[in-house]
Order: C-alpha cells, then structure tokens, then sequence
C-alpha cells in the first residue's frame, strides 16, 4: 500500500477510534450504570476495541513510515487511552 494512503488511513481510523472513545465513555457507560441498559456498551465497546487495536498497529506503522522519534510513537500510544487524545495527535502529527 502506497504510504501516502496508510497516513491517511491512520488518520480516519484517529478520529474514529477518538469518536468511539467518546461515545463509549459519555454515553454508553452512563446508559449502562445510570438506567441499566448494558446493550450499547458491547456494540460500541466491540467497535472501539477493534478501532484501538487498528490505531495502535497504525500508529506504529506511520513512526516507521514519517520517521518518528520513538518519544512521539509513546506519546501517540498513550494519548489512545486519554479522551480527545487521538485528535490531538491526528492534528499535531500528521
């Protein structure tokens, strides 16, 4: 694949994977706790598994590709666990 196209690849699935954090965090767990409704926690949560798991791949894919220090591949690790963390770096970085 051309690596123009797996950057912007990796910044979809950024914002994507930011998106579903949010929606995980702000409005499937409080439907879950607060009116016991467990079901969009596991579709949202299968989503946002998945989409971590690509940005993680991706982000290690784009340090080799855009010739990151290994400082910047750790901090696009752990902004993945931070919410509006993955914007930040899709903006900053790419």
């Amino acid at each position: 694949m051309n690596e123009h196209i797996q950057i912007k690849v990796f910044k979809w699935v950024s914002i994507l994977e930011g998106l579903s954090f949010l929606l995980l965090l702000f409005i499937a767990m409080p439907l879950k706790y607060l009116f016991n409704r467990p079901q969009m926690v596991e579709v949202v949560g299968m989503a946002h598994g998945i989409l971590f798991i690509s940005y993680l791949v991706g982000a290690v894919i784009v340090y080799n590709i855009l010739d990151w220090k290994f400082k910047t591949l750790l901090l696009a690790v752990a902004c993945s666990v931070i919410p509006f963390g993955p914007f930040y770096i899709e903006k900053k970085y790419l």
